[in-house]
């Protein structure tokens, strides 16, 4: 089970919310996950994210690739904290 690190969007239309998850990477986007690791609001901005940092190095640590907006929210994350 290859295991992706990924957004998964939620809110309104037009006014879009995202959560931070991990999932299999054959999971439909929007579909099932294993874990919600964080939020992500585009319109405050990526200072503004909430990552669970000690659960996303977890999972980074068996295996999970992160894609490449959620690392940059990872990097945005450990600059802050």
């Amino acid at each position: 089970m290859a295991v992706v690190i990924r957004l998964r969007q939620e809110g309104q239309k037009g006014r879009p919310v995202f959560r931070i998850v991990a999932a299999d990477q054959r999971f439909p986007k929007e579909g099932r996950f294993l874990e919600i690791l964080g939020t992500y609001d585009p319109q405050q901005g990526a200072k503004k994210a909430s990552v669970k940092l000690d659960r996303v190095n977890a999972w980074i640590a068996q295996g999970a690739k992160p894609s490449p907006t959620v690392k940059s929210l990872i990097k945005h994350a450990t600059a802050s904290a």
